[in-house]
């Protein structure tokens, strides 16, 4: 990877289970060696975009109670189209929802970690936001 197209994306872990949230955040942290933002509900994160607040990358869980994770897809691609939106689940069926919602990809729960590093090669060093060429 190359650490000066890294420096600048901004990502995102949005899940309810602090375990996942914890993991997917450290894994991503080791990727871009930068912060990553964590948020355990949808209308955290979505509080955080209504501020002055960038985000390039987002990977969020399906199911959370509350507003779930379908309609912060649904919110993003309406109200935020260039944000990158990874959806994961640990119910498969989901992966449709993540498509029908336009996710720019999916995450079957358990997932491994090369998982996470395949999302950053192809989202964050392969296919930069316009911004950060």
């Amino acid at each position: 990877m190359r650490d000066t197209i890294i420096t600048n994306v901004q990502i995102a872990v949005v899940d309810h289970e602090k375990m996942t949230r914890e993991f997917v955040a450290n894994v991503m942290m080791y990727c871009v060696n930068r912060e990553i933002f964590v948020f355990d509900e949808v209308e955290a994160i979505k509080s955080f975009l209504q501020g002055e607040q960038h985000l390039d990358l987002i990977i969020a869980d399906l199911r959370m109670p509350g507003d779930n994770g379908a309609a912060l897809l649904h919110y993003l691609k309406k109200e935020h189209p260039e944000i990158i939106v990874v959806a994961m689940s640990a119910d498969p069926a989901d992966e449709i929802v993540a498509r029908d919602f336009r996710a720019d990809a999916f995450l079957a729960k358990p997932f491994a970690l090369k998982d996470l590093f395949q999302i950053v090669q192809r989202f964050v060093v392969d296919d930069l936001p316009a911004h950060l060429t």
